[in-house]
């Protein structure tokens, strides 16, 4: 047994019977959401889109799911070779710009340093 297994999916069940009606709220917001056919964005690419945050957000059901979805709605391998390049770098992208405010804190906490060492040494 594996922590993702491609039949995990049965499972849904159990939330099915568990909360009918928030189980087919979801299910219906999925399918307006995904299979809209007023949808602006084409499902090969919203299923692209998909699986670019599944990607980031490490979920391995969702990966299964969305690139066979991407698949069925004509991706290439090399469209989802792109989507993971992508997703890779906007990942990396964030810890970078996170790093803008790890730099702001480190900034902050030095100058609060740098001013209580002040506040010492005119007291003294």
């Amino acid at each position: 047994m594996s922590y993702h297994e491609h039949t995990d999916h049965k499972y849904a069940r159990n939330i099915r019977t568990g909360v009918p009606e928030a189980f087919k709220a979801f299910m219906e917001w999925d399918a307006q959401v995904m299979h809209n056919p007023d949808n602006a964005i084409p499902l090969k690419y919203a299923e692209l889109m998909a699986l670019a945050v599944a990607l980031t957000t490490q979920c391995a059901y969702c990966i299964e799911a969305h690139t066979k979805a991407a698949h069925a709605a004509g991706a290439s391998e090399k469209e989802i070779a792109e989507t993971t390049m992508i997703s890779a770098a906007l990942r990396a992208g964030g810890s970078y710009a996170h790093g803008f405010m790890a730099m702001k804190f480190f900034t902050q906490a030095e100058e609060a340093k740098q001013d209580k060492q002040a506040g010492q040494d005119t007291a003294a």
